[in-house]
């Protein structure tokens, strides 16, 4: 593996500062019957954070009337949860449990600040078996103990509004990138248009820059690890995406200023767009009225003539995994914790609230991951899912794939030509501010 030294170095002072945890971590209050109080950091996976305390509430006061043990929940934002979490490694001023994205289970397994989940640990929550094998697979570098276990599985497919399709005429949903297109330009008209981004939500854009990349039949590291952003096929996979705004014309020039994970959502329930390529979105979608009648749920188009090496991915396998601190004063109840959470009749209540997937197999002979969109999303993780690249630096990547794409979005809603070298440029520059630690 590749380390720059500003990267090596920040790993370092993550690793030591865990080691101060014990002194200075979570602990020393007592819930009822003597039991400790843990502290929980939940991600923002509702609509609000108001609705993820209202879903969350419930569960967290079952699992105290089981156990005795307390949970302070603190519902954090996408944009903040990643700086939070390497702040508190750093700082040993955490919680006990945190949520985290699983596309930063390597970065985060690297700062030595967080739980190895260990064969017996895993056995204490009921071991391998109970979870999906792709998700499970999603908890850090292989070859080493998982750095969380997986809470919700959740996979990018394409949302279309069925009546808006019939107006125009299109009687299928698109199966490749240039069916897309067209129905996008058939779809786009007045206020409407073909399809909503998020244009500047750096996980949302570095999410589809690798699926893009893989259908180029590119990559953004090479084997060792060492970054390889500036190639032909990276180059088409960003411009091909942000020619949805520049070149395409069937985005809203106005989407590169989404960035909060509810702006794109919006627009397609309101009608204000007619697709988009989104994570598990029925419930959000049901929050701003939109009936599941109205809507149909694909997978992701692929190129109609894949180029040389493409690989058929059309999406990344995404999810939240559940992670402990290392030095947490309250290991054994934050374990418990976690066994609760995984356990199946929670995995049935929050997924079925969030409209994602169990992550534990025991979950799906509920109705509710029956369902036509249930049986898409299963599909696409089974078989169609690739795991974001397991390097140490993935979450640097990720935050600098996700600019590269902000800066595009952006040039091209004010009417800035989007060229192959302005993308290459932009490339080259996030390699520069990578390999410096950046």
């Amino acid at each position: 593996m590749r380390t720059s030294t500003r990267v090596r170095s920040a790993l370092l002072t993550m690793v030591v500062s865990a080691a101060l945890l014990t002194a200075c971590g979570s602990g020393g209050q007592s819930g009822p019957g003597g039991q400790p109080t843990i502290t929980y950091w939940a991600s923002d996976q509702g609509s609000s954070i108001a609705e993820d305390v209202k879903v969350l509430t419930p569960e967290l006061d079952a699992f105290t009337r089981q156990t005795g043990i307390k949970v302070n929940l603190e519902v954090i934002g996408w944009s903040d949860l990643l700086n939070r979490i390497l702040a508190a490694a750093t700082s040993g001023q955490g919680p006990d449990v945190v949520n985290i994205g699983n596309t930063w289970s390597t970065s985060l397994q690297a700062t030595g600040a967080f739980l190895p989940i260990s064969a017996d640990v895993l056995n204490q929550i009921g071991g391998t078996g109970r979870f999906l094998p792709n998700a499970i697979a999603a908890t850090g570098a292989p070859g080493k103990d998982p750095v969380g276990v997986p809470l919700y599985s959740l996979a990018y497919a394409l949302y279309y509004n069925k009546a808006m399709f019939a107006a125009a005429g299109i009687q299928n949903p698109p199966a490749t990138w240039e069916e897309f297109v067209a129905d996008g330009k058939l779809l786009t008209h007045a206020q409407q248009w073909g399809v909503s981004v998020e244009g500047a939500s750096t996980s949302e854009n570095a999410h589809h820059a690798f699926t893009f990349s893989q259908q180029q039949g590119g990559g953004f590291f090479d084997a060792s690890g060492k970054p390889t952003f500036n190639t032909p096929q990276n180059v088409a996979a960003i411009k091909q995406y942000v020619d949805f705004v520049a070149a395409d014309k069937i985005a809203n020039p106005s989407d590169a200023e989404y960035s909060n994970g509810t702006e794109a959502v919006q627009d397609f329930a309101t009608g204000k767009a007619a697709m988009m390529l989104w994570q598990t979105a029925d419930a959000q979608l049901g929050n701003y009225g939109m009936d599941p009648a109205q809507y149909g749920v694909v997978p992701v188009p692929f190129p109609a003539s894949p180029p040389s090496g493409a690989r058929h991915v059309d999406s990344i396998v995404a999810g939240i995994n559940m992670a402990v601190f290392a030095a947490t004063r309250n290991q054994d109840a934050a374990l418990q914790f976690v066994k609760f959470m995984t356990s199946r009749q929670t995995q049935i209540d929050l997924n079925k609230a969030y409209s994602s997937l169990p992550s534990v197999t025991d979950a799906y002979s509920d109705p509710a991951f029956q369902t036509p969109t249930a049986k898409t999303y299963q599909q696409i993780l089974t078989d169609s899912a690739a795991p974001m690249p397991a390097v140490t630096e993935e979450s640097q990547f990720e935050t600098a794939m996700g600019t590269v794409l902000k800066n595009l979005f952006a040039d091209a809603a004010s009417g800035k030509a989007v060229t192959e070298q302005a993308v290459a440029t932009q490339l080259d520059q996030a390699q520069q501010q990578l390999n410096a630690g950046g």
